[in-house]
């Protein structure tokens, strides 16, 4: 039966310039906070990309302001609640289930479970950020081989406010120094794009106005490049890192952040702390 409401339009825009896809979230309006149906639309676009044999390199962006405030934690259309089908891992349905074994399956389905696989995609990937790239927008960043950020770019990770230890995908030591990463978690501070690049956790600062030309002229270069040549060296690379302890890492850390939220529940009223959109933006104040 018809809600005589429109259906939402598709949150993740796809589109080919030659040998790059260009894979935008759409959520504008709300900072392109990641609901479901955005979640499950991004693992559509890198599925289609990864299929399709013209393409060589993927960049991945944000329309309007800001790459991604992070996860949908209170816009009209969060849909957590939602069963979805599920494609990254074995994990049960969370949405007929409660406490913790419905969040743990969740999750590790849509966060750790995605980003896992985003990043092992054979192809090169390049995020293209600017203004907010917050909690769950660096998970979308972090799993990308190259990032390019403009100047008004900024990075955050304030969810130790709810007493949780980083976002689900807790790459913090392995993309920036550890004593880097316990300062950004500890304080929750913005870190701003110029000390981003310092730190080595993005690879090019640019002007805004020259954001996507400049991340698109960088894409079509690595597009000239063998593909299999490219795919290799990106498998290369990311053994290294996981012999380095980072896909061990990821599952222990995983682990912690469930504790923080069953722990959240046991002493509060909810696994978030009592942290909702506005107590967050009030206590960055």
């Amino acid at each position: 039966m018809s809600t005589g409401r429109p259906a939402p339009p598709e949150p993740v825009h796809y589109e080919r310039r030659g040998a790059v896809a260009l894979v935008t979230m759409d959520r504008p309006e709300y900072r392109n906070a990641q609901n479901s149906a955005m979640t499950y639309a991004l693992d559509r676009a890198f599925y289609r990309a990864a299929d399709d044999d013209e393409v060589k390199v993927v960049v991945l962006a944000g329309a309007g302001r800001h790459f991604s405030a992070g996860h949908d934690i209170g816009t009209p259309e969060r849909d957590a609640h939602l069963p979805f089908d599920r494609k990254a891992g074995l994990w049960w349905d969370h949405s007929q289930k409660t406490g913790a074994e419905s969040r743990y399956a969740r999750e590790s389905e849509v966060y750790l479970g995605m980003c896992r696989r985003w990043r092992e995609l054979p192809k090169p990937v390049i995020a293209s950020v600017q203004g907010a790239c917050v909690a769950g927008g660096l998970m979308l960043a972090w799993v990308c081989d190259l990032i390019v950020a403009s100047e008004d770019a900024f990075f955050a990770d304030p969810v130790v406010r709810m007493g949780i230890p980083g976002v689900e995908y807790f790459a913090h030591p392995w993309v920036m120094p550890p004593r880097i990463a316990k300062e950004f978690l500890y304080t929750g501070d913005r870190m701003s794009a110029r000390r981003a690049y310092e730190v080595g956790m993005v690879n090019r600062v640019v002007p805004r106005e020259e954001l996507t030309g400049h991340t698109l002229e960088l894409a079509e270069r690595i597009a000239a490049m063998p593909r299999m040549g490219l795919a290799l060296t990106k498998r290369a690379v990311n053994q290294a890192e996981d012999l380095q302890g980072l896909h061990a890492g990821l599952d222990s850390v995983f682990g912690l952040h469930h504790l923080a939220h069953a722990h959240n529940v046991e002493t509060g009223d909810d696994s978030l702390g009592g942290m909702d959109v506005r107590a967050m933006k009030e206590a960055r104040r």
